[in-house]
Formats: C-alpha cells, sequence, structure tokens
C-alpha cells in the first residue's frame, strides 16, 4: 500500500520546519536558557575562547559563533569580507578559507578550473596594531592570497576612505565588527561600514554579550555594561531602519557573544 503523505512531502522542507520549531520553543525553555547564561558567564571569565584554532592560527571566537558565521557566509556568498580587529589571524583565515570554498563550490558547479593565487573572492581586515609576528603568520599561511591587511583605527577617516575604495570593487559583502568594543568606537564603526552591507547580507557586531556580563567582568577596559557594543547597536538601529536584528541566530545559539548583534540589511 503506498503512502500518499511519503509521495507528497518535502523531507528536506519539513526538517528545516522543524529545526525553526525547536529553536522558536528555546524562549519559553527556562532551564535552557539559564544553563546557557551561565555558562556564558563562567566561560568568559575564564577565557574560554581562547582555546581554539582555526587552520593553526588562534581565533578567539566561541565556536557557536563560528558555525553561526560559517551558515551565513553559505547562505550570503560574499565577494568580500571586511573584518575590524585581527588579533593573532584565526578568524581572518577563517572568513579566507570560507571564501576559497565558496570559489571552489562555484569552479565545480561551472566546471571551470580555479586559480588559488588569484581568488574571486577576497578578506580585508583592519587593525590598530597587528602584531609583527602574527602579521608574518598570516602572510605565510596558505590562505593569504586572499587577504588584504590595512594597519590603523578603523575609525579613522583615512582607513574608512580606503576601505571603501576597495569595497567599491565588489558586490556582495558582509561585515565583522569585533575591535574596541566601546560604545563611540563601534558605534562610529556601524555608521562607516554598515551602508557597505548589501541588501540581505549582515553586519556582525561582537561582544554584545558584555551588556548582560556582571558589572566588574571588564573592569580593566574601557567598556562595560551600558557602554559596549550592544548599546551602539541599539543606538544605530534607532536611526537605520534598513537593518533588523536577525533574532533566530541569537536564539539558534544560545551560547554566543554576539546575542542581538547579527544585523541583516533588510533594504
Amino acid at each position: 500500500m503506498s503512502n500518499n503523505k511519503d509521495n507528497t512531502s518535502d523531507p528536506i522542507s519539513e526538517f528545516n520546519n522543524e529545526v525553526k520549531e525547536r529553536i522558536n520553543s528555546y524562549k519559553d525553555n527556562n532551564e535552557l536558557v539559564t544553563a546557557a547564561e551561565n555558562f556564558n558567564i563562567c566561560s568568559i571569565s575564564s577565557m574560554y575562547s581562547y582555546n581554539f584554532e582555526w587552520f593553526g592560527r588562534p581565533i578567539i571566537q566561541y565556536p557557536q559563533d563560528v558555525v553561526a558565521m560559517q551558515e551565513l557566509i553559505w547562505r550570503i556568498k560574499p565577494d568580500l569580507i571586511i573584518e575590524t580587529g585581527i588579533a593573532h589571524g584565526g578568524s581572518i583565515i577563517f572568513n579566507a578559507s570560507m571564501l576559497a570554498l565558496l570559489d571552489y563550490c562555484d569552479a565545480v558547479e561551472n566546471k571551470t578550473v580555479i586559480d588559488p593565487l588569484k581568488p574571486n573572492r577576497k578578506i580585508l581586515g583592519v587593525d590598530i596594531d597587528i602584531r609583527a609576528h602574527n602579521k608574518d603568520a598570516i602572510n605565510q599561511h596558505p590562505m593569504s592570497s586572499r587577504i588584504e591587511m590595512i594597519e590603523g583605527s578603523s575609525i579613522d577617516n583615512g582607513i574608512v576612505e580606503q576601505v571603501k575604495s576597495i569595497a567599491g570593487e565588489f558586490k556582495k559583502i558582509m561585515v565583522f565588527l569585533d575591535s574596541n568594543h566601546t560604545h563611540s568606537h563601534v558605534l562610529a564603526e556601524l555608521e562607516a561600514y554598515a551602508g557597505l552591507v548589501s541588501q540581505g547580507s549582515y553586519c556582525v557586531v561582537f561582544d554584545t554579550i558584555i551588556e548582560n556580563l556582571p558589572e566588574d567582568t571588564y573592569s580593566d577596559r574601557p567598556w562595560g555594561i551600558g557602554d559596549n557594543p550592544m548599546s551602539a547597536v541599539n543606538s544605530f538601529l534607532s536611526t537605520h531602519k534598513e537593518f533588523e536584528i536577525d533574532n533566530e541566530i541569537s536564539n539558534k545559539l544560545l551560547i554566543s557573544v554576539a546575542p542581538s548583534g547579527y544585523l541583516k540589511r533588510v533594504m
């Protein structure tokens, strides 16, 4: 006997719907939400994010956020990723490797040959202080052919103009902000770079979690509750209706340094 449901159903759509329903249910799962909040607080004070590498370089990100970025990069398929904050280079290497995979997939689909030394996609990193040993490690990495770095303050007018000039050569652009975490700095970055994000793409603002942490978590830093990436996001969104928070990502991750920091350009 045939099963009409099996003959007419779309298992991929069914699975995706199940995922959405499950994610939506998390907001009412107090035990899960509380456990995630407790882990976020305890793990940040224990410098948990400093324990991971990507392709041999310290990435200083939570694995959950790394997976989320991978999902977004695959969905958007950007030509250019702009990233502020380079540190040890793991994140910029991660982004470069994702772009390399996109180029590879394009080549397979189009039955073309790719030259790894002449990539179609690019990652542009900006940092006020790129330490010599980190710069050398990045430049010597196999992913270096698709990486360009600019040293200087990400909100300096000259640096902003350099970035905009390079961005003008690309169509699909994502922006990741992860440098100085004060309100004024992040807001200035958003004003400078969010406008480069293509419609349907994302500007991801990291360390919005600072707003949710105990007051003394960053006693040695110039940021804290009320003065951090989350407060900057709130200020930015109040005057930029072309962006909105993708709450589904935050609800799905639960463990993340960027709650409400995944901003989608909707117009």
